[in-house]
């Protein structure tokens, strides 16, 4: 333990907290509960960024953490505030981000009293946290600050909350921090076991089709130059969830793209083919695996991952391997030989000239495909960060932005958010200022946060949002056109805003494109203008995502839905 230093209250200890965690950015919305804390911060040297709605909040954190690897941070007041959050914090627990989530709360001696703006925060968040805490004397709040920052950041990542009531800001205490962290009943896996890294070595040499199927864990544990060295050494093709998109970049011939149900024909192809699947910081979700039991039913499978709860949990694996993917694989090197046929190698290519991504330009010549919008922002700005909001258009920027290294891809994978992308990307602009960053939105998804414009004009945070607007909930709306008959129930959202009149009147620069020339000279004056932008692009209505694997399908009975049309 450090020693004392000098009396302060809890919320001057709050700050004080923060300073030693290296913290310089916390993204929040005041209230009551929070006014000691607020007061703090008036003069830190932490920058606070006012959101417009608290689920911003927790989606900016997030977006600055997935642009930087470090913890984010995000403060709500009592009762609604805190609530408001828990989406942020769900969505954050599902994509393992690490989040530092500091919640206001009722004074202590009326917890339970159905107080105004109270609600048991560290209940409902129990679930979707990798542990939650209420500060009950002032005295523990740097113990517990230091713990928190140090689970959310290590093993699986994850949000933590601290509830902190109004009493224990004022509580004055002499002020320490720890030095260190000894939690008997944490104790994260962090070096892989090596009898089962030398038995994956045995395998992966004696296999002639192998696949290594890397997900988010290769972007938590910055693996990817030890993922490409594998993959090289190896000469086994890569696929790689929608969350580990950048993880590898799309350029390397060994690359197969996505894979799941709207991933690339050869990889889903390559999976069902295999001998051998190696998965890396991936947890065989089911977007992925389509129907369970014909999941790369041929291959025997490697898991290497940092949480053991998700080994065998949905498709049962022949050698686990616990620990860090950075770790194991820099291991994995020195025990694998090359392994792949160049047979194998040569059929992987003839999928991929047979199979193609691709879409089919409009008759007309007028009309915009969101799939072009795509290509032409890849092309202009081929070093941005992505961020997307959820649908369609989030299938398209995953297949068609050439990503080409980790922490340029954010986008909500497990839970599925909309709404999440321009809050995020506001974090991640602020987070790396130097880069380009783009949200790929839907006319749904960016209506449910584009209250945050007010954020980014007043915070001079130049997000440019790219809205693919097709009048409708674009993805529910492609599953009533394949599986409802064409039944648009409560989909159409035609006509429902002006985006650039939306934009102007929060002093943002709105921008709009109807045709394909368009296209490539707004992207551009967006870039150039260095202001928050939106540009509203008008795109064909009723295109759909393909490749699509319909839903208990295996992942290589495919609809091409180009084709179709």
């Amino acid at each position: 333990m450090t020693e004392a230093t000098e009396k302060m209250t809890g919320a001057r200890a709050f700050v004080e907290c923060l300073y030693r965690e290296g913290v310089d950015t916390i993204f929040g919305y005041p209230g009551g509960v929070l006014l000691p804390i607020y007061d703090e911060l008036y003069d830190a040297h932490i920058r606070h960024v006012l959101v417009r709605h608290e689920q911003a909040a927790a989606h900016a954190a997030e977006g600055y953490a997935r642009a930087t690897g470090k913890t984010g941070v995000c403060i709500a007041t009592s009762g609604p505030g805190a609530t408001n959050l828990v989406t942020g914090i769900a969505n954050a627990y599902m994509d393992s981000v690490p989040m530092v989530v500091f919640t206001g709360q009722v004074p202590s001696n009326l917890l339970g009293n159905d107080a105004f703006q109270e609600a048991n925060i560290t209940g409902i968040t129990m679930p979707i946290t990798k542990h939650n805490y209420l500060v009950q004397d002032a005295n523990d709040l740097p113990r517990i600050v230091k713990e928190a920052f140090h689970i959310a950041s290590t093993g699986r990542p994850g949000p933590v909350l601290i509830d902190l009531p109004k009493d224990i800001t004022l509580q004055e205490i002499d002020f320490y921090y720890p030095d260190e962290v000894n939690l008997r009943g944490y104790k994260p896996t962090f070096q892989g076991n090596l009898q089962q890294i030398k038995k994956a070595a045995s395998l992966i040499e004696g296999a002639k089709n192998p696949v290594i199927y890397a997900g988010g864990g290769i972007i938590s544990s910055n693996a990817s130059k030890e993922l490409i060295q594998f993959a090289e050494q190896i000469k086994a093709p890569v696929t790689t969830t929608l969350t580990g998109m950048g993880g590898f970049p799309v350029q390397h011939p060994l690359f197969l793209g996505m894979l799941g149900m709207h991933g690339t024909k050869y990889a889903n192809y390559a999976i069902q083919e295999s001998d051998l699947l190696i998965a890396v910081g991936a947890r065989f979700d089911d977007r992925v695996t389509g129907k369970l039991k014909a999941f790369a039913s041929n291959a025997k499978i490697i898991h290497i991952d940092i949480d053991p709860a998700e080994i065998s949990k949905n498709i049962k694996v022949d050698i686990p391997i616990v620990g860090d993917a950075k770790w194991i694989l820099q291991k994995l090197l020195k025990y694998s030989p090359a392994s792949a046929s160049d047979a194998w190698i040569d059929r992987i290519d003839h999928w991929k000239k047979d199979n193609p991504l691709y879409y089919v330009e409009p008759a007309t010549g007028d009309g915009i495909k969101p799939q072009y919008i795509v290509e032409q922002i890849s092309e202009a700005c081929p070093d941005a960060i992505i961020v997307t909001e959820v649908g369609q258009h989030q299938m398209w920027a995953a297949q068609y932005f050439r990503f080409k290294e980790p922490r340029t891809f954010i986008t909500s994978g497990g839970l599925g958010t909309m709404g999440y992308g321009f809050p995020a990307a506001i974090g991640a602009k602020i987070a790396r200022p130097d880069k380009v960053v783009f949200d790929i939105a839907g006319d749904g998804s960016f209506q449910m946060n584009s209250q945050e414009l007010a954020t980014a004009v007043q915070e001079n945070v130049p997000v440019i949002v790219a809205i693919f607007n097709n009048g409708y909930l674009g993805m529910v709306r492609q599953w009533q056109e394949l599986f409802h008959n064409r039944r648009y129930s409560a989909t159409c959202i035609q006509n429902s805003v002006d985006f650039v009149k939306l934009a102007e009147a929060y002093g943002a620069l709105g921008l709009r494109a109807t045709r394909r020339e368009e296209v490539r000279p707004v992207i551009e004056e967006a870039i150039a203008s260095g202001r928050p932008t939106v540009i509203d692009f008008v795109v064909e209505c009723e295109e759909n995502v393909s490749p699509m694997v319909p839903a208990g399908a295996a992942i290589n009975e495919i609809l091409d839905l180009e084709r179709k049309a």
